[in-house]
């Protein structure tokens, strides 16, 4: 899809979380060096074991990360929402792609920074160094989390485990509940936690009758979040 030439400026780019220590005109200046287009929903962005190394800043819309079994199985890992960014691992260490990226929602705008832009700028800018040593700590800390349901905790629990994450980086407080927007399908779920659609269906069909989460029209709501951490924490505890 094409993309307008004025979508190429530092206000688009100022929604871009890891560029907040720049000036305006330090903004303006990336923005120039970015390839700028939109996608189809389900269009990707990034192929696995691609020999590509642009680094995808998600300016509007959303992102989604995955990989595929040896049978086809589609394994999801998380979403990337408008303001992030993705594909820094092949920039850094100039290595294939470790895994496709493919556009969630229709129209998403995305700007491509060439490897090479890519590590002058974080290696001239001291603050935004830091930014991405947190940020690669921080996957780190998820994949170890995620090895370790995977390897300790069934099914069962580890749909729990999800929806509470969900609920920490994509819901919005009320009271004690937490309404995740828009509402996680069953089969990106069922693909974060290497389990089916059914199992899934049959979890949150439990959590409903007791009480713990309620489908609305915009959303899916985990009514006390305290209680489902409780529940995954005593699982994983004595695991």
């Amino acid at each position: 899809m094409s993309t307008p030439a004025e979508s190429s400026s530092s206000l688009a780019l100022d929604r871009i979380h890891l560029l907040d220590p720049l000036t305006a005109e330090q903004r303006t200046a990336v923005a120039r060096q970015c390839r700028w287009r939109r996608f189809a929903q389900d269009e990707q962005l990034i192929d696995h074991w691609a020999e590509t190394g642009d680094v995808a800043f998600i300016v509007e819309g959303r992102a989604r990360v995955v990989s595929h079994s040896a049978g086809g199985r589609e394994i999801s890992f998380h979403d990337v929402e408008a303001g992030e960014f993705v594909g820094e691992m092949s920039a850094l260490d100039g290595r294939p792609r470790s895994a496709s990226v493919v556009a969630v929602a229709e129209g998403t705008l995305i700007a491509f920074l060439a490897p090479r832009p890519f590590r002058e700028l974080i290696a001239g800018h001291p603050a935004l160094a830091m930014t991405m040593m947190a940020r690669l700590c921080d996957k780190l800390r998820v994949a170890t989390d995620r090895i370790m349901e995977l390897s300790t905790l069934g099914a069962n629990n580890r749909v729990h485990a999800e929806l509470l994450r969900l609920a920490k980086t994509r819901g919005r407080a009320d009271g004690r509940a937490m309404a995740i927007a828009p509402i996680p399908v069953h089969s990106d779920i069922a693909a974060r936690v290497s389990t089916t659609r059914e199992t899934v269906a049959r979890v949150l069909s439990d959590l409903t009758r007791d009480g713990l989460v309620e489908r609305r029209p915009d959303a899916l709501v985990v009514r006390d979040v305290a209680r489902l951490e409780e529940m995954v924490e005593d699982v994983r505890g004595g695991a």
